[in-house]
């Protein structure tokens, strides 16, 4: 990178950011952001024209079986080994506070 990020350059865009650094904050902040914006001049220098955009450095295969309805459990039955049954559907104690 030709030029580096200046305390100044980080005390305004904390200002920006209504953020209020101490000279410490300040100083390391400095240099943590020069890294970061060397770091990106050095991904802008590559030659990438020949490299083709992609969403994730490993090809990946759907994972999922494939959605098909397959037997299911008769409902009377299963609501018949429930603790607690009110309009045909399981009845749980309120989370969160709630209370009916």
């Amino acid at each position: 990178m030709t030029e580096r990020i200046t305390p100044r350059d980080v005390a305004h865009v904390a200002e920006l950011a209504r953020l209020s650094l101490t000279d410490d904050e300040l100083e390391a902040f400095t240099v943590q952001l020069a890294d970061i914006l060397d770091h990106a001049a050095d991904l802008d220098a590559l030659d990438l024209a020949d490299v083709a955009p992609t969403a994730h450095p490993l090809s990946l295969v759907n994972v999922f079986r494939a959605d098909v309805i397959g037997p299911t459990s008769d409902r009377d039955e299963v609501l018949a080994a429930a603790p607690e049954v009110e309009d045909a559907q399981f009845k749980v104690p309120p989370v969160l506070g709630e209370s009916r």
